[in-house]
């Protein structure tokens, strides 16, 4: 009998802020506030996104604003943390990497500096309680100025660490058609003089060449998605050699439409070639699907048995930023899930 995936220790390392928030949270707080949203997100949840052509990325992008304009005040920013952090845990999560853009929600809260305190300050409350372990990656965005992408870094590497409520990277994030990687290149400079991984989207709406783009100027750690490196052996290969951790998020692949089914989406590719995979939701809120939803795609459509589903989790732990103790614990605790007739303790 197979074991269940929500009791697997794994980390989630790609998670957008808004886009982490329960359907419920949204409406409550739609409601709260007389917000009238989009009819596309609330009739028929979760809404149909696909198309990679610049439409389905404007369906996606208008949805997601629309439920970002409800995060107007520091206790909904805290409760987006804490709900994604509870959410996290009880799918068996030990670590959680939460991607946060804070200059959409500085208006609300008095400023870029403020939005991020509260963010940190949550992910150190949430983490106290023992369940998850939250760090923190800020993302600037490819459709703004380069220089506020600078602004963000610096921002970024003034609370760089390596505990529970730190930041602990630095992405780049929004439709990779837009913006030249090259550009930033000085915001991922000062990020990573701050010890920040450096995390930048890559790979998923263009093809190979946006995934060397990333290589060449950015020099990541992870690849936010890249699973079209598939289509370049060669580049693939590169990865490989540098230990480059691939997040794959099947969810958002099929509902963006890059792939038409989860089986399409090219997971075991990745994983014979030797790449490190950590599965990500993406924004389960848009995609409609969570963590454990990812590890049963890859049991139930491209047939991982259970040792392969551990080697997920492990290089998830491995490719995260979590605190050795906690890495120690729950790879520890992926052997024990494995082991006949136990069940590892929190």
């Amino acid at each position: 009998m197979s074991r269940p995936v929500h009791t697997l220790p794994k980390a989630h390392l790609h998670l957008h802020f808004t886009g982490s928030m329960r359907f419920t949270t949204l409406m409550e707080l739609a409601e709260e506030q007389r917000i009238r949203l989009p009819q596309a997100l609330v009739s028929d949840w979760p809404p149909r996104l696909k198309g990679r052509d610049e439409r389905g990325w404007f369906r996606f992008q208008r949805l997601y604003d629309a439920a970002r304009s409800c995060v107007r005040s520091e206790e909904t920013m805290r409760r987006v943390v804490r709900e994604a952090a509870h959410d996290d845990a009880t799918e068996g999560s030990r670590w959680l990497e939460i991607q946060v853009d804070p200059t959409s929600y500085a208006p609300h809260v008095g400023g870029l500096g403020n939005a991020l305190d509260i963010v940190l300050d949550e992910a150190k409350r949430v983490s106290d309680e023992g369940e998850i372990g939250v760090g923190v990656i800020v993302a600037a965005s490819r459709i703004r100025h380069p220089l506020d992408a600078r602004t963000l870094a610096r921002l970024a590497a003034r609370h760089a660490g390596d505990r529970p409520g730190d930041v602990v990277g630095f992405g780049l994030s929004n439709d990779e058609r837009r913006g030249d990687t090259a550009e930033f290149e000085g915001a991922f400079r000062i990020a990573r003089n701050a010890g920040l991984a450096i995390v930048p989207h890559g790979g998923e709406l263009l093809g190979p060449e946006a995934v060397r783009d990333t290589l060449e100027h950015a020099s990541p750690d992870r690849i936010g998605h890249g699973v079209r490196s598939v289509e370049d052996p060669a580049l693939l290969a590169e990865i490989v050699d540098r230990g480059i951790t691939l997040e794959v998020c099947p969810g958002s692949n099929v509902g963006l439409g890059v792939y038409d089914t989860p089986f399409d989406v090219p997971l075991p590719t990745l994983v014979e070639a030797g790449a490190q995979i950590a599965l990500g939701a993406d924004d389960p809120l848009l995609f409609g699907s969570r963590l454990a939803d990812q590890y049963e795609i890859a049991r139930s459509v491209h047939g991982f048995d259970d040792d392969a589903l551990a080697g997920l989790a492990r290089s998830s732990i491995e490719g995260s930023r979590a605190p050795q103790e906690i890495k120690s614990s729950a790879l520890a605790d992926i052997d024990a899930w494995l082991a006949p007739e136990s069940t590892p303790e929190r």
